[in-house]
């Protein structure tokens, strides 16, 4: 069975009953195999802004120019 002829059954669920669906599609993502591309026990590196002193600058121009708008 393809989404396309799931999708319409889908959206004449109600509200909880999709709910429910999602977090019945969720656990079985969760059950899954190779689902993650991270590994357990490893570190990443992740970017922050930290020591990143013009970032800051160039955030509260962006947000100036935001409100302007």
């Amino acid at each position: 069975m393809t989404l396309s002829e799931v999708l319409p059954s889908v959206r004449q669920l109600s509200t909880v009953e999709k709910l429910k669906l999602i977090r019945i599609l969720a656990e079985d993502l969760e059950a899954a195999e190779d689902i993650s591309p991270l590994e357990p026990l490893k570190t990443y590196d992740l970017p922050t802004p930290y020591n990143s002193f013009g970032s800051g600058l160039v955030l509260m121009q962006a947000l100036e120019l935001a409100d302007e708008a």
